[in-house]
């Protein structure tokens, strides 16, 4: 239009808030729900964190969601689903017959093309569902009996590795814009490709209680998270663990620990809804006094002294290692001989106290006694 009539036209956009990122790693261990059950069931808590997932997807068309399950013996995504799409319908066989993919199939397929609810929603709904159905299937009791604790710092080095690859996928390198069709680039003068920063965060949902034992992997996933500056949020339902409030203390994200797990939804959406853009404007609550015990590597227990290696900064609690090597790197450690033979203290001098009216200057036979400026004749 712009060439046929002459005249320049401008069409304004209203600025919207960059896509948001929620990657919700969810504990799911079977022991600590089985604790929690006369409280918060596990389906209850599973259909509040569904109703969380479509509020946060109806807060902005580009929003996305990634659901992570940190089980007992693995870790797995469920959403998005990372099998293959199943087979599709074949109708009029050479026999006659019709090949369908089950009853299930067809009511979740049913379920999602319903007109009542809204179809973004259901699809993320199903595929929690079925995904969260098949890990407890695969659940065995001799996985239930190897451990009592869940596998959080590798649900954490998922999320991560899933909010690099979105992040990649938002703002793309030169190299990949540069491979851009040329009728693409061709469709005005003055076209050009915006791509919209990703604001990404973690939701833990944790109820296991100590996980000292992953000190190690649980610490890089902090490290990494803080350098990409991406908030790690903490739920707490049960149990106490001072590893992830130094996790939400380190990258600036949110720690509760209600008092009552029963009114999650309204802790999902009062605390954890807005996200790292709306927080800015927002008094968010913060966690207190937070605990920074380290654990040893050793024996993966907390600590409030211990000894550090000189060369990797490994943390053990009891100086009576083999050889007195350090168990990480293989550097030599003096620990025995610092704890036997501890550096004689030097006691410091006292100094003396000067008596009132006397002063610095040496006393001469013109200074009278009281007086301390001496007096000339």
């Amino acid at each position: 239009m712009n060439t046929i009539d002459g005249s320049n036209r401008h069409i304004k956009t209203d600025e919207a808030p960059p896509p948001s990122l929620l990657a919700i790693v969810l504990d799911t261990n079977p022991h600590a729900w089985a604790h929690l059950s006369s409280t918060l069931p596990l389906s209850a808590a599973l259909a509040n964190i569904l109703v969380f997932i479509n509020a946060h997807l109806a807060s902005g068309n580009a929003n996305e969601v990634a659901v992570i399950a940190s089980h007992s013996h693995k870790t797995a995504f469920l959403y998005p689903t990372p099998d293959p799409p199943q087979p599709k319908t074949r109708h009029g066989t050479a026999n006659g017959h019709v090949e369908t993919n089950g009853v299930g199939a067809d009511r979740e397929q049913h379920l999602i093309e319903s007109a009542n609810k809204y179809r973004p929603f259901a699809v993320v709904e199903q595929a929690i569902l079925r995904n969260f159905s098949k890990l407890l299937d695969e659940t065995t009791e001799s996985h239930l009996q190897a451990t009592p604790t869940t596998l959080i710092g590798g649900a954490l080095s998922l999320a991560l590795t899933y909010i690099n690859k979105s992040t990649i996928l938002h703002a793309p390198t030169a190299a990949s814009a540069e491979s851009l069709s040329l009728a693409a680039l061709a469709d005005s003068e003055n076209s050009h490709v915006d791509h919209v920063p990703l604001t990404s965060r973690i939701l833990i949902v944790s109820v296991s209680g100590d996980l000292a034992n992953q000190y190690i992997p649980v610490m890089n996933s902090i490290f990494a998270a803080q350098r990409k500056k991406i908030a790690i949020d903490i739920l707490k339902l049960a149990g106490d663990t001072v590893l992830l409030q130094q996790a939400s203390d380190a990258t600036g994200g949110v720690y509760m620990k209600p008092e009552r797990p029963e009114g999650l939804l309204q802790y999902l959406m009062m605390a954890f809804l807005p996200d790292a853009t709306a927080r800015t404007s927002l008094v968010v609550p913060s966690a207190g006094g937070v605990d920074f015990r380290a654990a040893c590597f050793c024996h993966r227990k907390v600590v409030d002294i211990g000894f550090v290696c000189s060369v990797c900064l490994s943390i053990f609690c009891e100086p009576n290692l083999p050889d007195n090597l350090c168990l990480t790197c293989g550097s030599y450690l003096s620990l025995r001989s610092a704890v036997m033979n501890p550096p004689a203290l030097i006691p410091r001098k006292k100094k003396k106290k000067k008596k009132a009216g006397t002063d610095s200057a040496t006393p001469g036979a013109n200074t009278p006694a009281g007086s301390s400026t001496p007096m000339h004749p």
